[in-house]
């Protein structure tokens, strides 16, 4: 064996903000879009904590041509005097050293939502150039820094009658491979930072790839006028939304709530204006609450027999829409990535804040109250037929082949993790991925015409759909709040359906279904969609297989003379033979996919009610807003 030296010369102290350039991922996430927009969002963070403790009423975000992003607001400024610590001014210890901020205490911010003290640090790391300007003690001071170094002191560069900050950066390009900010993505998030604040005034600017985008947010309502916002596709039972705005010890508790005649739940939480998709003690207190609140009013008004079991948490949870968000001095987060909230206190504040305004809110509006309880009667009568549905279904489910759907060609491979599931839309499309397919990992699954729209039935209905009810067998793990991912049979899901039109309706009403009814699976990256491609171009003995008309047109470019080229376009996947399916489409070493991510799941949740939902008229304006961005539509 080949003896190795291991000595105390080989271990690494890496000084400063070295280690957030080693390592970037570790403290953003990733060097990609995401990580790019994280660094926006880092700093904007610390103006919302300014809001939040009661100095901003006001933040600016311009993204400028030459990809410089500026961030300002008319908070108290970061402090510029000399720290004890660190013998320089309290912004150059903020700006240069990890973990070093005003949050850790409970003077300067009572509630906050960055609590590590590495954004303005991680920022300044991976920024080629930053410089921040801070407008207090009525004086501009301004320092510079280049990769995290400071350029030079801090200096008075001028006169102000105002406060506040505002930071410059530059991305830094030898670590972020694309200056890529979409416009979009960020918009929706400072949509969602100006509903959790209601009063801020949050504008944003967009000046990269020469086109000026502008959007400002101001909720007066707050997260009252976000779950009206959500709603306003459906048939709502009550409005206004029922509103919870409470100090209860030393957290503040919002809630917000309101009834649809749809069927899907639409609960959305945060601490702190952090999201938290897996919920916490904050959701907890808020679901006890409403089960026991409208349970007790029930039987109080005789709305519920005697003889009647209670509701159960998902029968009064059918068809509402729900904001709950807390602010809180200290919130215990799961893990760095912050996802459910764990203070045990929070619990009882949220659960007592809300049984008090909706037990009040009961008694003034009787009528509206009647309608809630009705309508969750009906969903408890439609549960117990899905709960029998289900059951069938999940007897089975075991995992012999013998109980599998009978269309469901199986993979030899009985590891989970190795195993993959193709969703092929018709018998044709799933002959050829039968054929192609490599039998020791590949399952094939044809799906016949288009699957129910879930958004528009009950859970029942829903089971009771033959196309669904294969679906949900075959992956073995159950549906709703019955679902256990460890039982799923298939590590990779695939929809794979044709390039036109009706393909996209199937791949849309696949994706409603697993967004509604498996969140989990696509939360957990077990959720793809195949990318066949559009055209086959042939000239002479050289074949290219292309994915996009703009991939086409560079390919024409490059042939230069078209004469003998030969273009053809698949619209079916049934077009192609299984080799071609395999080649292009099934080989793991050769194949285009696409990983479905929730990147904001209040956005989703608007797009999937507006696009698969009963009111007609946002739908039609959706399509008429969008029509410009549609790109290979069969007609």
């Amino acid at each position: 064996m080949k003896e190795q030296q291991y000595t105390a010369d080989d271990i690494q102290v890496l000084e400063g903000l070295e280690a957030v350039r080693l390592r970037p991922a570790m403290y953003i996430g990733s060097t990609d879009q995401r990580g790019l927009h994280h660094l926006v969002y880092e700093i904007v963070d610390n103006c919302i904590d300014e809001a939040m403790a009661g100095f901003c009423d006001t933040v600016t975000i311009e993204i400028g041509e030459d990809g410089i992003v500026t961030v300002s607001d008319d908070g108290r400024g970061i402090p510029i005097e000399k720290h004890a610590t660190t013998g320089v001014s309290a912004l150059e210890t903020v700006m240069t050293i990890l973990h070093a901020g005003g949050k850790f205490g409970h003077n300067t911010y009572k509630v906050s939502g960055g609590l590590h003290g590495v954004g303005a640090s991680v920022v300044n790391a991976l920024s080629s150039w930053a410089q921040v300007e801070v407008r207090r003690n009525n004086k501009t001071y301004r320092q510079e820094y280049n990769c995290g170094i400071p350029k030079g002191k801090l200096t008075i560069v001028g006169e102000s009658e105002t406060t506040g900050t505002t930071t410059k950066f530059m991305a830094d390009k030898d670590i972020f491979q694309e200056l890529d900010y979409d416009f979009k993505i960020l918009a929706q998030h400072f949509r969602e930072v100006a509903y959790l604040n209601k009063g801020l005034k949050i504008t944003f600017r967009h000046k990269m790839g020469g086109v000026d985008n502008e959007k400002s947010f101001y909720f007066e309502g707050g997260i009252a006028s976000l779950c009206r916002h959500l709603n306003r596709g459906r048939d709502v039972v009550h409005d206004p939304p029922i509103y919870v705005n409470k100090e209860v010890g030393n957290s503040q508790v919002e809630v917000s709530l309101q009834y649809n005649e749809g069927f899907a739940e639409s609960i959305y939480s945060y601490a702190n204006c952090i999201t938290t998709p897996d919920g916490g003690s904050h959701l907890t207190g808020f679901r006890t609450a409403l089960t026991r609140v409208l349970n007790d009013y029930g039987r109080k008004n005789k709305i519920l027999k005697d003889d009647q079991a209670n509701l159960s948490g998902e029968d009064v949870r059918e068809g509402l829409t729900a904001i709950i968000s807390v602010k809180i001095p200290e919130p215990q987060f799961e893990g760095q990535t912050k996802t459910r909230l764990g203070n045990a206190e929070v619990k009882n504040q949220v659960e007592s804040a809300l049984a008090e305004t909706l037990i009040f809110w009961l008694e003034e509006h009787p009528s509206e109250g009647r309608k809630i309880i009705d309508k969750c009667l009906t969903a408890s009568r439609a549960r117990e037929a899905a709960r029998k549905a289900r059951d069938l279904i999940q007897k089975k489910s075991l995992l012999d082949s013998t109980s599998l759907p009978g269309k469901l060609t199986d993979c030899s491979e009985k590891d989970p993790e190795l195993c993959e599931l193709y969703l092929v839309e018709g018998e044709s499309a799933g002959g050829s991925a039968k054929q192609g397919r490599d039998r020791r990992f590949q399952a094939i699954l044809p799906m016949r015409g288009k699957i129910l729209n879930v958004e528009k039935a009950r859970p029942d209905k829903m089971l009771a759909h033959e196309e669904i009810r294969a679906l949900v067998t075959a992956l073995g793990i159950g549906v709703g709040e019955s679902l256990d991912l460890s039982k799923l049979r298939y590590w990779r899901v695939f929809i794979m359906t044709d390039a036109d039109v009706d393909g996209a309706h199937i791949r849309t009403l696949l994706l409603t279904f697993f967004f509604r009814y498996m969140e989990p699976l696509i939360a957990n990256g077990h959720l793809y969609v195949a990318q066949p491609p559009l055209y086959r171009i042939k000239k002479g003995k050289k074949q290219d297989w292309v994915y996009s008309d703009t991939e086409k047109d560079a390919i024409m470019k490059k042939y230069g003379d078209s004469r003998g080229v030969d273009i053809q376009r698949y619209k079916g996947l049934g077009e192609m033979n299984p080799d071609q399916l395999w080649d292009t489409t099934m080989d793991p070493e050769k194949r285009t996919i696409l990983q479905v991510s929730i990147e904001d799941g209040v956005k989703a949740d608007e797009i999937f009610t507006t696009l698969m939902g009963d009111e007609v008229p946002p739908r039609k304006a959706f399509i008429l807003s969008h029509a410009q961005a549609v790109r290979n539509l069969d007609v």
